[in-house]
């Protein structure tokens, strides 16, 4: 028996025929895709506003990121991953280096608060909140001096905020301070 199985475009084939297009049939395009779904309009909403530089990407993005922390009703559901994706949907739609670091520092800060308000979690947490300090260090030392200028105090009060907690979390985010403090002390 033989399936009938339709082979999907190729980016290639896509990009020919949206090649061809008049500009009112892209923008058409365009909106379709805007409409048919919240993580479309999200995307397209922070390219643009991005763009503007207006700041107003970056707070939607943010607000994304506290939510599974402090949602505006109800209680916190965790949802770290909804949290990150946020973060990273946030950086591919911008490519903004020093606004995804914001926002990894963000999640990261919402955690701390998160865990000295309601007491110890569960191993899951604290190994979220230890990768995302791992991102945002490899990050800042890719952005360089600036990014570490700008976000160098907020770290240590965040370092200095969860101390005594367990789970390996304290000693895992002194550590990567510890690393950022080192090279950045050389540069």
């Amino acid at each position: 028996m033989t399936t009938n199985k339709t082979a999907k475009p190729t980016w290639a084939a896509i990009r020919k025929h949206l090649k061809d297009l008049e500009p009112e049939a892209l923008l058409s395009l365009i909106q379709d895709l805007h409409d048919i779904s919240p993580a479309n309009r999200d995307f397209l909403q922070a390219r643009t506003a991005a763009a503007a530089g207006d700041g107003a990407a970056l707070e939607s993005y943010r607000k994304r990121v506290i939510e599974p922390f402090y949602p505006a009703r109800g209680e916190a559901k965790l949802k770290l991953g909804e949290a990150r994706k946020a973060i990273r949907d946030y950086h591919k739609a911008t490519g903004d280096a020093t606004g995804t670091i914001e926002l990894l520092l963000t999640y990261s800060e919402a955690g701390a608060e998160f865990t000295n308000e309601f007491g110890d979690i569960d191993e899951r947490f604290y190994d979220s909140l230890c990768s995302a300090m791992d991102d945002l260090a490899a990050r800042i030392r890719r952005v360089g001096a600036t990014a570490w200028g700008t976000f160098s105090d907020r770290l240590e009060k965040l370092v200095s905020s969860i101390r005594g907690i367990g789970w390996g979390y304290h000693d895992h985010l002194a550590g990567a301070l510890a690393e950022l403090e080192d090279h950045f002390a050389d540069h």
